[in-house]
């Protein structure tokens, strides 16, 4: 997502926002040791995205956390749906374990308090956690499996979206509820402006509009898409520690196009240097643009091959009276 050390002079460019996958793994991968501590904004947004869900009546049987990273949604979806089976899915198998050690501990702990609360508070006790590594973007999983499927800040890092939401859609049972967060395109805007002045060339990536993301919801089949927009701003006090958080949470370059070298030392001290002249009150601001979004799965109205589908109410019991149900 931040600047990482053009494609060479033999290669052909990339589309302007596509991903590489392999990177993608590889820095999130890196980054399972240290993300819980520099993820500050994307544990405040994963905050707000669950209390979005108190308005929402759903009591799922299995959820499906999409992009997992190290669990930390998994707690709080366990507290909140205690009988649900949950399954966490994440393209980053490093990240994948720390979410499974960290969803063993919360398991022990809240064992240990039932104990010591006495009979009866164990049958409260969340239900194990399963832990899948896979791409949201073709998941190795049943078709009408989850009434929920949660994915905080994680679509940003596929190549196509609507390849993910006609997954989810897949995978999600009729009356289910997809609900996800991203990054729009404002997001960053200040780190892209300051590399852009250095070099011209992208070192940020590129993000999806709202209204884009509502549109390819729609087209897969969901409905009732409701889409909401928020900004965010981290401040720091030097330019290198905004980019020494970006890399904490493997937030780094994946775009296909990316430079291969390293940063020339003087372009990375102009681009620092253009950051820190965008100081306001003594602090250089970080902007986040935060989408929020959420659809249901409905019954079909068509089939595979475009034919109406009508709905044919069940046959009356023999010898019923009124207008209630049989």
């Amino acid at each position: 997502m931040a600047a990482e050390p053009t494609p060479g002079p033999n290669r052909p460019p990339a589309p302007a926002r596509a991903l590489d996958p392999q990177a993608v793994r590889r820095h999130f991968g890196r980054a399972a040791a240290t993300y819980d501590a520099a993820a500050v904004l994307q544990k405040e947004i994963g905050a707000r995205m669950m209390e979005r869900l108190d308005v929402v009546r759903l009591a799922p049987a299995r959820i499906l956390d999409l992009g997992c990273g190290t669990g930390e949604a998994l707690g709080e979806l366990a507290l909140r749906y205690p009988r649900a089976q949950r399954v966490a899915v994440d393209i980053a198998l490093p990240m994948l374990e720390r979410a499974r050690l960290k969803t063993k501990e919360r398991r022990g702990a809240l064992a240990r308090l039932a104990s010591a609360l006495g009979p009866g508070w164990g049958r409260t006790a969340p239900r194990q956690a399963s832990f899948v590594g896979a791409d949201m973007a073709a998941l190795p999983l049943a078709p009408a499996t989850f009434e929920l499927a949660w994915s905080n800040l994680a679509l940003q890092w596929e190549n196509d979206p609507a390849r993910v939401f006609a997954e989810v859609h897949r995978v999600l049972a009729v009356g289910g509820l997809f609900t996800f967060t991203t990054f729009g395109p404002d997001t960053l805007r200040e780190l892209r402006a300051a590399f852009a002045a250095a070099d011209g060339r992208p070192r940020v990536s590129q993000f999806v509009d709202m209204h884009d993301l509502g549109d390819a919801l729609v087209h897969t089949g969901f409905a009732d898409p409701v889409m909401q927009m928020e900004t965010m701003t981290l401040t720091y006090a030097e330019p290198k520690a905004m980019l020494h958080d970006l890399k904490a949470i493997g937030a780094t370059n994946a775009a296909l196009g990316r430079a291969r070298g390293l940063t020339g030392r003087h372009r990375f001290a102009r681009a620092l240097a253009v950051l820190d002249g965008m100081r306001r009150d003594g602090r250089i601001p970080s902007t986040w643009e935060v989408i929020y979004g959420h659809a249901w799965k409905v019954a079909p109205t068509r089939s595979p091959e475009g034919h109406a589908l009508a709905a044919v109410p069940s046959p009356r019991r023999r010898g019923a009276a009124g207008g209630g149900r049989p």
